[in-house]
């Protein structure tokens, strides 16, 4: 399916849209005419080799990077006029990569996502209370409420850190390679907790990977990154495609999860 080409059949608006984006660093150029389309129910994993430009993207539609050519829209608003940002939830690279003796509490990092301004009064402090705990128990967390996040497995620090997203009930989840460093059977139970969150919380969801293997049951759509966007389409397209078996010829080291 062409990057550029609005998905045939679809009646509803893309919740994120990039159109036609370039970024360089100098004179570098990291990002070449890009156009992607996120829409509700979207499992999508972007994937690409390192350097390919997937997390200068991430940057770009979480606005924290202005491109140098295009533009992108969020919820069909311009991102410069987009204030909304809690609907967007976003775990970066290395999240769950901090000092273990750091005195901080399951709850108060999960809390940390919420606007300041709920902490000020009685009644907005029980409603904080009230989505901390609700996060947590979509994530299967709750009785490590008043843990120190240090102490936690890898498995259980990723939940918090995605229960930290969901608390302010967002609609996009971006996750930049979140389970680097993590064994083979807690990245199955990820993303089966990912794939859940999908279907019942009805979250569109981006996985960012330099590896082809994250792509397993639970994702949808592919997209592939190579400072230009050179593939967008289905799961099922993806692996019958010659692009796919292209990528395989060239040595790519494929892992597939099947059940």
């Amino acid at each position: 399916m062409p990057s550029d080409v609005i998905e045939s059949g679809r009646l509803d608006s893309p919740l994120i849209e990039v159109i036609g984006v370039s970024f360089g660093y100098n004179q570098l150029e990291v990002l070449s005419e890009v156009n992607l389309n996120i829409y509700s129910g979207d499992f999508l994993a972007l994937i690409g080799p390192n350097g390919a430009g997937k997390t200068t993207l991430i940057k770009i539609i979480l606005n924290l990077l202005k491109p140098k050519k295009g533009e992108v829209r969020l919820f069909q608003q311009k991102i410069k006029e987009f204030k909304d940002w809690p609907l967007i939830g976003y775990i970066p690279q290395k999240a769950t990569h901090f000092d273990p003796l750091f005195p901080v509490s399951v709850r108060e990092v999960v809390a940390m996502n919420l606007p300041q301004a709920r902490w000020f009064d009685f009644w907005t402090k029980k409603m904080k209370e009230e989505d901390v705990l609700r996060a947590l128990q979509v994530v299967g967390m709750e009785n490590y409420i008043d843990e120190r996040i240090g102490y936690l497995s890898g498995g259980q620090q990723q939940r918090v850190f995605i229960a930290r997203a969901l608390v302010t009930h967002p609609r996009v989840l971006i996750l930049d390679e979140p389970t680097t460093g993590v064994d083979a059977p807690t990245q199955e139970k990820f993303y089966d907790l990912l794939a859940r969150l999908n279907k019942e919380e009805g979250l569109a969801i981006i996985l960012v990977t330099h590896e082809i293997g994250i792509i397993n049951r639970h994702v949808n759509k592919v997209a592939c990154l190579n400072r230009r966007l050179v593939y967008h389409g289905t799961h099922g397209e993806f692996c019958q495609s010659d692009f796919f078996r292209q990528m395989l010829a060239d040595g790519h080291h494929m892992i597939f999860h099947k059940h």
